[in-house]
């Protein structure tokens, strides 16, 4: 009977073909993201704490309106829960997560297991829980910011210094952004909905969006952050080189990172060198994906189970 380790280092195998074969990577580190997201540092009791609890897979947390279209994410995962049982929920989903940046050309995060998954609904936190007007503390793409904050800068802080994160960190995460695309029927934040006929140049089915060239988007449509929506790399941070793109999203939040003094010095850093780029994204995302978690023989896989 194989291991929970060797059931680790498996499922972590899985979940990198299936990342590659369908090309969802966006949607599932968009989905540990929301999962982390909701940790208030100021509340000390688990799970009430929030945070990489996977409480996220229940309802109504599910049915926030900041996560419309995750349990797309949910069920994608549900047959990966089924094949291993011993990877709980909470680590599944952070490590779909690490293995979609790592799939997708980025840095590998060396991540820890052992997360206990919260038991039911009842750990949801409630949409007004974090002072932030909705969606238990996740950040807004513009304004209204529910936070009360009346700029973005604000907003952003506002936000992550809750989880317990510095300016750093708030960039270098921001450069995910690298990843995936936003949709009408999602956030409304764009007007571009699924399908060829909602996407833009570079969201259309025959796009090549991939770092190695390869064909297909997986599901078309939406509006991009970056013509390479499908390749983490630091071309979220090159936005400012380049002529402005009708076809690509620059939202409030998006701009206040070089345009807000603090948050340009790593914006300007992370424009120059992918490599400091990669170093500090690798150091914030394993930080978001133990927010909040409560471990149980806590636990990491061998270098040889990196892909």
């Amino acid at each position: 009977m194989p291991s929970k380790l060797d059931s680790y280092i498996a499922c972590k195998k899985d979940l990198a073909e299936f990342i590659n074969d369908t090309n969802c990577a966006p949607i599932l580190i968009r989905l540990a993201w929301h999962d982390s997201g909701n940790f208030d540092k100021r509340i000390s009791e688990w799970p009430a704490c929030g945070g990489a609890n996977a409480s996220i897979r229940f309802q109504p947390e599910l049915g926030f309106g900041a996560n419309a279209g995750l349990v797309k994410a949910v069920s994608y995962l549900k047959k990966f829960k089924e094949k291993y049982p011993d990877v709980s929920w909470a680590d599944l989903i952070q490590m779909a997560s690490a293995t979609a940046v790592e799939v997708t050309g980025g840095p590998v995060i060396a991540m820890k297991y052992g997360r206990l998954d919260a038991p039911d609904a009842s750990a949801c936190p409630d949409p007004k829980s974090r002072g932030t007007g909705d969606n238990a503390g996740l950040p807004d793409a513009m304004a209204p910011f529910g936070c009360g904050a009346t700029d973005a800068p604000t907003h952003l802080r506002n936000i992550f210094y809750r989880m317990g994160f510095d300016d750093e960190g708030i960039v270098a995460l921001s450069g995910a952004h690298t990843l995936g695309r936003a949709f009408k029927d999602r956030s409304g934040t764009v007007d571009n909905s699924y399908g060829d006929k909602g996407a833009t140049k570079y969201t259309k089915s025959e796009c090549i969006a991939r770092g190695d060239g390869a064909e297909g988007v997986g599901m078309s449509g939406g509006k991009s952050w970056t013509s390479n929506w499908l390749t983490f790399d630091n071309s979220y941070f090159q936005y400012l080189k380049k002529q402005k793109d009708e076809d690509l999203i620059w939202f409030p939040t998006d701009a206040a990172l070089h345009k807000d003094e603090k948050f340009k010095e790593f914006f300007d850093r992370f424009a120059e060198s992918q490599v400091a780029f990669f170093e500090s994204y690798a150091t914030a995302h394993k930080k978001l994906s133990e927010l909040g978690s409560k471990f149980e023989g806590a636990f990491t896989l061998p270098p040889s189970s990196k892909l």
